[in-house]
């Protein structure tokens, strides 16, 4: 009997916020594990374009795409680009996210709903846009960037907190709705892996964390190269997260 582990070799996948931390390590990992790239990003061209340089030094193929994947329109044109540069989506990963950090009594209407639409919206709206080809081919993997926020309140706040909470909901619906069709949707739930996202809030300390060290990008990328791979996992989370939350 063959391996159950499905080879990437020749996929696409689309990353949103796939420029720095997190969605740049996936980019690496998943061009090492054989996908082609298409990288989505928003403010940060040039670290965009050194991540599609290495993985087309590697032998992939890579593209960066600018795009506010919070915007209807921005997203259709996009999800246009990729199919027609590499011809298909094979696998979505749903990771553009803020976390804008104030004292949570300080909080408005404003940095809830700018929240709400970079976290959560904008992976509404780009699965949506992939999910017609992915039934398709009866081929897709569906990742969300999820957080322990969602599972534990964090410590960012509450704006943060619902819209990775959100993104959980919307995996589980995914996973049961398309879970005949060959297409899989999993989450991973990071906690304090040290990117730029963490280093402006005084709140967050590897201290924290049971293990004594904050998670790196490439132990989420694993897992996202892994979720890629396996047919099997559908409407999972993958906690990773030093042993903070336990499931």
């Amino acid at each position: 009997m063959g391996s159950a582990v499905e080879s990437l070799t020749g996929k696409t996948v689309l990353i949103t916020g796939g420029s720095r931390g997190i969605g740049r390590e996936a980019a690496l990992a998943l061009a090492a594990a054989g996908c082609n790239v298409a990288i989505n990003y928003l403010h940060s061209e040039s670290e965009a374009s050194s991540i599609a340089a290495a993985i087309e030094q590697s032998g992939r193929r890579a593209r960066t795409i600018r795009a506010d994947v919070s915007h209807p329109n921005e997203v259709a044109a996009m999800v246009n680009t990729v199919k027609n540069e590499f011809g298909t989506i094979d696998i979505l990963v749903n990771n553009a996210g803020i976390n804008p950090t104030k004292p949570f009594a300080e909080l408005d209407l404003n940095d809830w709903s700018r929240t709400i639409e970079t976290n959560l919206t904008s992976a509404f709206l780009v699965s949506q846009a992939v999910i017609p080809h992915m039934r398709q081919q009866k081929w897709g993997r569906i990742i969300f960037i999820s957080s322990i926020a969602a599972q534990t309140g964090g410590v960012v706040g509450p704006h943060y907190a619902a819209s990775k909470a959100g993104m959980l909901g919307m995996m589980h619906s995914y996973a049961n709705l398309l879970a005949k069709e060959g297409i899989t949707s999993n989450a991973v739930a990071p906690a304090l892996i040290e990117t730029d996202m963490i280093r402006n809030n005084k709140a967050i300390r590897p201290d924290l964390i049971p293990v004594g060290r904050f998670g790196q990008s490439e132990e989420v990328a694993d897992a996202i190269v892994f979720l890629a791979s396996n047919g099997y996992v559908t409407g999972q989370t993958i906690n990773l997260n030093g042993g903070w939350y336990m499931s």
